[in-house]
């Protein structure tokens, strides 16, 4: 077979019907040959070519004939000089950083290690060992697929409701799914899957990672793995641990049937995606890719000290965010998503890392400049998590106007409100509000705020009301792993308990921060198995955990039925009521005799200065007036909904709480109550006092019917 010199676009491997055209960027390497494979089991490769073309440190090569499904790999020459952060080690074959699919994971061997293992001058020294049998395998795909009338959902981010979910855990345990599907793709196509996320009423799923990432050695040789995914080996190609028929090829095949069918169901997807570092870890981690295709032009390396790598990740790698050629394959991998997988938004791990130019987090910097003015990914939701771990890298509330962000100070404010911590209900009522404090400065508005109360990061609903001290054995690190914290509230027993009255202020506790989450102004986000009192046995730092402490059981008991048929009726609640999704900040500003916003405090009048700061609050009142809602339908009428009052109680105690009177209405019903269920849908009358119970939430509208004398 005669190599032929190809082109230097696109880079990756390129099927166009008759051949395949193979593209590696490589600024520092001296020769560069691609490997070509007839099976995915171990064995040396049938075929090399060396790539003799070179455009713009883009190395270069095409074959004709060749098919979707070849299996390749590189192998880069250069200078092998750590001291002066080169890495060049031909031994290693190495995965294509554009690889679409990957047809063989890691298998974990000494040999995959640029350096000779375990020798006493570590990294500096050269191991000639062939890395063939037990580096990951790339293939060539058809990128052809039937769309059919896909669309995207375009839900306006005023109406949107995210819930983060694992591909794998969400229905490994599902019973109405067969179970050669269990924890695929291809699962979360079945009806009785897409009914349960449409009965909650979220409108877009937020996956954790799916490129295709590797399992930490330590984690491996441990019996464990990295479950959550946030170890990224291949920036394009899907999950093959996924893909039911576990075929490279079908993996991608997979993937875009998910997403057409939850589109098919108005349900947006999207992905978690970790750009900042990579799995090739720290100076003494495993040459799997870039590292040995070009370790300074990928890397952000110590300037006085190129061996060692500026880790802002705590992984132990930092991408190089000021070469273009990064830049180019983080861009093209995110277009990649949009345009040939179809999907809807990108939820960015440790997104200040993506911002450091230098040292400092720099949000105007190169990468957000080009996101700006790229005409495919400026009109999908961005999301930012907006920190990392090093110096500077808390930018809550700093992320520019296209961004939207995980509100951190949100979580932790509603966690403090509903621990009865004295002196936050000032702060509580402008995390109802739309954190103004923190987006409106910019421009920007209410759904730039991701409100959430739990994530995949730290314990679910049901542990955070049930333990005071995280539980992590299993993990291997002597519970030393995880946040050492929870404010929360367990009410003095950790773990299970029979205690009815303790079961019973738990439970109540899951209505109030889900009640809370969905009357606040911004973007709630569910975390996955949260409406059904999800455990995870107290595990906080479940990273490593593909097992039952993750997987989600779906065999529901009363009280966690009873917990999800509360979170669908608030759900409705929420998407029946303009008042509680509004496009702009609320202000406390007049309309129509009445303010957009009145804080209340028990005696049914408004805040004073004075009664903001009484020691002890730990109770408010929110009316929302519903003329004032700012909601526009298809023809650009305003909608209007009903006026809301919503009580929050976080005392011990019950607080006769004065449902507001005068121009809010003359009578309320109670759409909800975490305390009594049975008061729902009762009308009750204005300036009269309502039992608030202790530690609860109730919301009344003022859509009653009249009284009768």
């Amino acid at each position: 077979m005669r190599i032929f010199p190809g082109s230097p676009y696109p880079l990756g491997a390129t099927w166009d019907g008759l051949g395949v055209n193979f593209a590696l960027f490589s600024e520092h390497g001296t020769k560069v040959e691609l490997c070509l494979f007839d099976s995915p089991e171990p064995g040396p490769e049938s075929v090399r070519f060396e790539l003799t073309e070179q455009t713009d440190m883009v190395w270069h090569g095409y074959l004709p004939d060749l098919r979707p499904g070849q299996l390749y790999g590189y192998r880069v020459h250069g200078p092998y000089k750590p001291f002066h952060g080169l890495r060049f080690n031909p031994a290693k074959l190495l995965v294509d950083p554009y690889a679409k699919s990957i047809a063989r994971p890691v298998r974990w061997n000494h040999a995959l290690f640029g350096y000779t293992f375990g020798h006493p001058d570590a990294d500096l020294t050269f191991d000639p060992r062939d890395s063939v049998e037990y580096a990951p395998l790339a293939a060539v795909i058809d990128s052809s697929f039937t769309w059919g009338d896909d669309r995207p959902p375009h839900t306006s981010w005023h109406r949107t409701v995210i819930y983060e979910l694992h591909v794998k855990g969400f229905t490994k345990l599902h019973p109405m799914v067969p179970e050669p599907l269990r924890g695929t793709y291809a699962a979360l196509t079945l009806q009785p899957v897409i009914d349960h996320l449409q009965s909650l009423g979220v409108t877009a799923v937020e996956l954790m990672p799916v490129h295709h990432h590797a399992y930490d050695r330590h984690l491996v040789e441990r019996g464990l793995s990295n479950y959550w995914g946030y170890n990224t080996l291949s920036y394009f190609a899907p999950d093959l641990r996924y893909s039911d028929s576990f075929k490279p090829l079908e993996s991608v095949r997979e993937f875009k049937m998910m997403v057409r069918a939850l589109h098919a169901a108005g349900i947006e997807v999207i992905l978690d995606v970790v750009y900042n570092h990579t799995a090739e870890g720290n100076h003494l981690g495993p040459t799997l890719s870039m590292r040995g295709i070009d370790n300074p032009a990928y890397y952000r390396l110590m300037p006085n000290n190129p061996q060692h790598y500026l880790d802002f990740t705590g992984t132990g790698n930092t991408l190089n965010m000021q070469s273009p050629r990064v830049l180019q394959l983080i861009m093209d991998s995110l277009r990649y998503w949009v345009t040939e997988m179809h999907v809807d938004g990108f939820r960015f791990d440790l997104a200040s890392t993506l911002a450091r130019e230098l040292y400092e987090v720099d949000r105007l910097g190169a990468f957000f400049d080009v996101i700006h003015q790229d005409p495919v990914i400026s009109q999908v939701k961005l999301i930012a998590e907006p920190w990392d771990l090093g110096e500077g890298g808390y930018q809550v509330g700093n992320f520019p106007v296209l961004w939207t962000e995980w509100n951190g100070q949100y979580r932790d404010t509603v966690r403090s409100f509903w621990r009865g911590n004295a002196g936050v209900v000032s702060e509580f009522a402008t995390r109802l509000a739309g954190s103004s404090d923190l987006y409106g400065h910019s421009g920007r508005r209410p759904h730039s705020s991701i409100n959430f109360v739990t994530c995949h990061d730290g314990f679910t609903l049901q542990d955070l009301v049930s333990y005071n001290e995280k539980h992590n054995e299993a993990n291997g690190e002597d519970n030393r792993d995880g946040e050492n914290h929870n404010i929360s509230q367990n009410f003095g027993v950790e773990g299970p308990t029979d205690d009815p009255v303790i079961r019973e202020l738990r439970r109540r506790q899951q209505r109030n921060f889900l009640a809370t989450l969905l009357v606040s102004q911004g973007v709630p986000m569910i975390c996955g198995g949260d409406e059904m009192g999800r455990t995870q046995r107290g595990n906080n730092n479940a990273y490593c955990q593909d097992n039952e402490i993750n997987w989600i059981d779906w065999n529901l008991d009363a009280d966690r039925e009873a917990l999800l048929a509360f979170t669908e009726h608030v759900m409705r609640i929420r998407h029946n009521q303009p008042a509680l999704r509004r496009r702009r900040f609320l202000r406390g500003v007049a309309v129509n005799d009445m303010k957009d916003v009145t804080w209340l405090s028990s005696d049914g009048q408004e805040m004073t200065p004075d009664a903001w700061r009484s020691p002890g609050l730990c109770w408010l009142g929110m009316l929302l007036d519903g003329e004032a809602a700012d909601e526009i339908d298809e023809l650009g009428r305003r909608i209007r909904g009903d006026t809301l009052l919503v009580l929050f109680n976080a005392h011990s105690q019950a607080v006769p709480f004065t449902l507001a009177g005068g121009s809010a209405a003359s009578a309320w019903e109670c759409l909800a109550d975490t305390y009594d269920r049975s008061r729902e849908l009762n009308v009750w009358r204005a300036s009269e006092p309502y039992p608030l119970a202790s530690r609860s939430v109730a919301i009344f509208s003022s859509a009653a019917p009249p009284l009768r004398s």
